[in-house]
């Protein structure tokens, strides 16, 4: 006999819910990272490879299955996203050697790689009619701000609680096992396709969005290499280079970051998308440079402002870049310009942070910091210049 489904609204928090525990499994081991180094004895650049695993999970499911719950439905998907993200934190719980954070990064990334484009849809699909225009923002929420909660909650749990490597993903991994179990409740909203061949999702930018795209990815680039920065490398910079050790404080400059994102996507109007834009590149550019200033300066109130303004700025351009490129192209290439922008910007949170880590044993973290995010607020400053040439 087939489970009882739930309403609407149930099934619709049901999925905002699992979104933000996955996206935040994603990220809870960023302020962990310094106790992983001094107990492995591993080196920086190790450390951002660990990190860099995480992406490379999130590209291989973005482009191989991307597609996939259009034809097969979203609750296997959802399942398999799920039960990814319980086998990261399952791995993580008795992780003792490189090569095991290594798996249980690379797990995560295919976990958020499958949430990022199946629960978006879900989210919408069962949105209640009083949610209905809302829905969009709730998902991109729920995907930003778990990402921003999940460093913030594993700081507090590794600074003020016992089992500091180990207590943040026994919880997760039992919040997903409830997930799971709810998700047999939350009601089908495709039709499947059995007779469908699963094929990976084809990556194209049509000629008339061209242009677009490329100021737009290059703005999204520097956003989300910053986001590679804080959410890999800011214990460091805390504890290194300002010189607080408190995990809790650390944890929490994510936040600042994505939260701000999040906040800023969520009450963007959907219009005038070319101001916000060009706006976004600026505030970005602002922001990156603040925090180049309070690595220069050793300064934590400096590093929080600049986490804020860095994070407005890169939501308003993410969305309003994707936004951008989506109204030059027909809905049938969509699909296909959407996935060529999250590689970009899936590369972006990954490579930069490797050479910065290979930089920081070089020059030390603060040089190589500061020239990290030069390098990075001169990309959003040629992505606004490109977009006002081709006024």
């Amino acid at each position: 006999m087939a489970p009882r489904t739930m309403r609407s609204r149930g099934a619709f928090l049901t999925l905002v819910i699992a979104f933000a525990c996955v996206m935040l499994g994603a990220t809870l081991p960023t302020p962990m990272y310094p106790l992983y180094q001094q107990e492995m004895g591993f080196s920086p650049v190790i450390q951002t490879v660990i990190f860099a695993s995480y992406a490379v999970g999130v590209l291989a499911a973005l482009l191989l299955c991307g597609g996939w719950s259009d034809i097969r439905g979203r609750r296997p998907l959802l399942l398999a996203g799920l039960l990814f993200s319980m086998g990261s934190s399952l791995v993580f719980l008795w992780a003792g050697q490189v090569w095991i954070l290594l798996v249980g990064r690379l797990l995560s990334g295919i976990s958020a790689g499958i949430f990022a484009g199946t629960a978006t849809a879900a989210v919408i699909d069962s949105a209640p009619e009083a949610w209905r225009s809302r829905a969009p923002n709730a998902a991109t929420a729920a995907n930003i701000g778990g990402l921003g909660l999940g460093s913030a909650v594993a700081g507090l749990f590794v600074e003020y609680l016992p089992a500091p490597l180990e207590l943040s993903f026994g919880v997760h991994a039992a919040l997903i096992c409830v997930l799971v179990v709810l998700l047999r409740f939350v009601p089908e909203t495709v039709e499947r396709r059995p007779g469908t061949r699963l094929r990976p999702r084809k990556i194209k930018v049509p000629d008339a969005a061209r242009g677009m795209f490329v100021s737009a990815a290059t703005v999204g680039f520097a956003g989300f290499a910053v986001t590679g920065l804080f959410t890999a490398v800011a214990p460091r910079i805390v504890a290194d280079v300002v010189g607080n050790p408190n995990h809790a404080l650390a944890g929490a400059m994510p936040l600042l970051l994505l939260g701000a994102s999040a906040l800023t996507q969520v009450v963007l109007p959907p219009a005038r998308t070319r101001l916000f834009l060009l706006a976004g590149c600026l505030l970005l550019a602002a922001g990156i440079l603040l925090v180049a200033l309070s690595v220069h300066q050793a300064s934590l109130p400096l590093l929080a402002v600049g986490a804020v303004v860095a994070g407005c700025g890169q939501g308003m351009s993410f969305a309003k870049g994707l936004a951008a490129v989506d109204d030059l192209v027909d809905s049938s290439d969509r699909a296909a310009v959407s996935s060529a922008y999250f590689v970009v910007l899936y590369v972006a949170i990954s490579l930069p942070v490797v050479g910065l880590g290979a930089a920081s044993q070089a020059w030390g973290l603060r040089t190589a910091g500061v020239w990290f995010c030069v390098a990075a607020a001169a990309l959003a400053v040629a992505a606004w210049a490109s977009l006002v040439r081709g006024r």
